[in-house]
């Protein structure tokens, strides 16, 4: 406290730097709250499509196992498959509060019959099925992949608003406090000195008068 100048101006800047860290405080926990319960609406839909993605998934490859049964030549229609082009992902941005996370979209979720590669006419119809089963599995992959970036980028975010959040509920805005009452403390230590002195002052100009 020893290099505070306990002066009007200063205790004037001191409530100016108060009150814009206190309404700095109350927007940062403004934006932590919304921030919190996105986090927190996304993060149920991650639960549920992760486990979506997980039961959907054995069922696709049971169906897959089963059509291997049907088509001895399934192998080489899926080495066929894989060397076409794959899907066209658009990533997109979105602001949270100021956090960027990704929109990702399918530009084209299903391919129709004649372009996925096979002769519809020669293989089974369970291919069909299964190629329509992983293509919708795709499309929650795509969605959960977007979801997970997100909720990453908002915890990170959430966890750096609580600190500044702290920082300025138990350290910068109690220090300020603290200088303030000293400042305070001292201008009114010199006014009573000074209504003391001109009072002594008053009572000898009037023994001096007598």
């Amino acid at each position: 406290m020893k290099e505070i100048k306990p002066t009007r101006s200063a205790l004037l800047r001191l409530n100016r730097r108060i009150l814009l860290a206190k309404r700095g405080h109350r927007l940062l926990k403004e934006k932590r709250d919304v921030l919190v319960i996105e986090f927190f609406s996304i993060f149920e839909d991650q639960k549920y499509l992760r486990r979506k993605v997980n039961e959907d998934l054995k069922e696709a490859f049971k169906l897959y196992a089963k059509l291997k049964t049907v088509d001895r030549d399934i192998e080489k229609l899926a080495s066929v498959l894989s060397r076409t082009q794959g899907p066209e992902i658009e990533i997109k941005r979105k602001n949270v509060m100021g956090v960027t996370v990704p929109l990702i979209n399918l530009k084209k979720e299903k391919k129709n019959l004649l372009d996925r590669g096979y002769n519809i006419y020669t293989s089974s119809v369970l291919l069909d099925e299964v190629y329509d089963r992983f293509a919708e599995i795709l499309k929650d992959i795509v969605r959960l992949g977007e979801i997970e970036k997100s909720v990453k980028l908002l915890a990170k975010e959430i966890e750096k608003t609580k600190r500044r959040v702290n920082a300025l509920e138990y350290i910068l805005i109690p220090a300020l406090e603290e200088k303030r009452r000293f400042i305070q403390f001292q201008l009114d230590e010199r006014e009573r000195e000074d209504f003391f002195r001109m009072k002594r002052v008053k009572t000898l100009i009037k023994t001096v008068q007598q």
